[in-house]
């Protein structure tokens, strides 16, 4: 049993898997820092000096200015800035999946036709096609040879 879970775990599909999500969490994490350090602050500014990451509606009568505020204080938040970013992190990350799908797919060689052939001849009179292996024309009946 060990050598064939060895096996199956050596084999190319798996590892590929492997280096996928090593490099699927990775290119996330890139991303995350794009949008919450790099996109979101100049939309945040374009639309009034907003914080998307600090924006959340208190669940409690107790008063917080801040996210991080109310978490020290263990205020029940819904924090529906960090929501947006995330899920604007979730949309860059599909589509440069879908991207690099779309490459790949293009990238992928059709296989060969593999050539035909032929099941048919013209016949020289009438010019219909006629079976390969017949020697009169059923429409003419002139001799094909």
């Amino acid at each position: 049993m060990l050598k064939e879970f060895r096996e199956f775990a050596v084999k190319g599909n798996v590892i590929d898997l492997a280096i996928g999500v090593v490099i699927g969490a990775a290119f996330g994490k890139i991303v995350t820092s794009f949008v919450s350090d790099l996109l979101m602050p100049p939309v945040g500014l374009l639309l009034g000096k907003v914080d998307f990451s600090n924006l959340f509606i208190n669940l409690s009568s107790k008063p917080a200015e801040t996210l991080a505020e109310a978490k020290k204080a263990a205020i029940p938040t819904l924090n529906y800035g960090v929501f947006l970013n995330t899920t604007i992190d979730f949309l860059i990350v599909a589509f440069a999946i879908f991207l690099v799908v779309k490459q790949v797919n293009r990238l992928k060689r059709e296989p060969a036709p593999v050539p035909q052939e032929p099941t048919t001849k013209d016949c020289p009179q009438c010019c219909t096609p006629v079976p390969i292996k017949a020697i009169r024309c059923p429409h003419c009946t002139s001799v094909i040879g």
